[in-house]
């Protein structure tokens, strides 16, 4: 579990303004839901047989001897929120989250025990439409962030009676190599056997890339909802490749499901997860709404953006540098009409006692447009000296109406 110091802090705020950018201009909903859930509520979504829920969960019992979880992941509780306060009945939603999820997993580069998401759930829609908007939505969230496009794989899991059907030709194909093996396996194949499609042991590579394919054992509508959906897909630009051993590891899964690859980040390839859940509203005891969604990694997409040589810092815009005790009182005054009056400018007071030079210094570090200087000589005629830090180097004594009219008039250009 790592700390977010300010630095990075630049960059989740980034991605976060267009990530709320990008949705809002889609029409979704922003929602909130706790941290903490009762553990049933994994376990019957996610799947008792997943890794998740069986080897991942930060688990624990409360004062009242309950079993309660920090979240894993969020479309469970996004699901428990809409029914515990009827956000489905009769109506759409397109809604969305973000925050903190927990899963007790070896740390390393991409993976961490407490990690962020932003998750995009929408409910009410069985038309692959909905598939389309929620794919386009991520791949316009890539190209505003500018980074490298990252791959989109994607499948169908056809519907819950052909998945079944599909399990048990996989059962019976994978017998052939159970000497091969390890625990995970042994366990996945009396489990949850599609999650052999998915198993990182090297033995049985060849095996998995021989498997029989899903797209074979599939129903007749799960296979004409995916090829609408491709062809809306090709309509849209979007390039994809086609994945039948793509499977999900959460039980609550059918028809499409999809993933944002890339190449750049090591075996934490994944950076955008989803597809369909049209089954879980009513398993977890709503009434039958098709759901479909998907979930993005904060700081995977953040290690992508420091590989994409963009600017993500909240740059100052405005240095003020109070030089002398009667300048602190008259600074603290100007910081507090600047705030007012001018919104959406970053002004930064540095009161170190250190040299009006090394000050400047970090003026010009911290990437200011204009240092502001108050001096004893500009507090006598009640004015404050303006330093232009990137275009002219001009510097010039303005009163104080004078600065917050330039200021203004440099947002309205900008």
């Amino acid at each position: 579990m790592n700390d977010i110091l300010p630095h990075e802090m630049a960059l989740f705020n980034c991605l976060l303004d267009v990530v709320k950018k990008t949705l809002s201009g889609y029409g979704y909903e922003e929602i909130s839901i706790p941290i903490l859930e009762k553990t049933d509520l994994f376990a019957r979504s996610i799947g008792g047989a997943t890794d998740i829920v069986s080897k991942e969960m930060y688990t624990f019992f409360d004062k009242s001897d309950e079993s309660i979880t920090l979240r894993p992941e969020a479309t469970a509780g996004m699901v428990r929120a809409g029914i515990t306060n009827n956000l489905f009945y009769g109506a759409q939603r397109k809604l969305w989250c973000y925050g903190p999820m927990f899963r007790y997993e070896r740390p390393q580069k991409g993976r961490f025990r407490q990690f962020h998401q932003v998750s995009v759930e929408t409910f009410g829609y069985s038309n692959i439409g909905i598939d389309a908007e929620l794919i386009a939505i991520s791949n316009l969230i890539w190209d505003r962030l500018k980074i490298d496009k990252p791959t989109l794989e994607i499948n169908t899991m056809g519907s819950f009676e052909s998945r079944e059907d599909y399990k048990s030709v996989l059962v019976n194909y994978f017998k052939k190599f159970k000497k091969d093996f390890d625990q995970d396996d042994k366990r996945r194949i009396e489990l949850n056997p599609l999650r052999l499609l998915d198993s990182k042991n090297i033995k049985l590579k060849k095996a998995i890339e021989e498997a029989p394919s899903m797209f074979d054992f599939i129903d007749e509508e799960s296979k004409n909802e995916f090829i609408e959906l491709l062809a809306l897909l090709d309509q849209l630009g979007i390039k994809y490749h086609i994945n039948n051993k793509l499977v999900r590891g959460l039980d609550y899964y059918n028809k499409t499901v999809f993933e944002w690859t890339t190449d750049k980040l090591g075996s934490q390839s994944a950076i955008c997860s989803g597809g369909r859940y049209d089954s879980l509203v009513e398993q977890l005891g709503g009434s039958d709404v098709p759901a479909c969604g998907w979930a993005l990694g904060i700081e995977r997409i953040i290690e992508l953006m420091k590989l994409s040589n963009q600017v993500y810092e909240n740059n100052c815009d405005v240095y003020v540098i109070p030089v002398g005790k009667d300048a602190v009182s008259f600074t603290i005054n100007l910081m507090d009409k600047m705030n007012r009056e001018l919104k959406d400018i970053i002004i930064f007071a540095d009161y170190a006692d250190t040299s009006l030079k090394s000050r400047m210094k970090k003026a010009d570090k911290a990437g200011a447009k204009y240092a502001v200087i108050v001096g004893e000589d500009e507090l006598k005629q009640s004015q404050v000296s303006l330093k232009d830090m990137r275009d002219s180097s001009e510097q010039k004594s303005v009163f104080t109406a004078g600065l917050l009219k330039l200021l203004k008039k440099e947002k309205n250009n900008g």
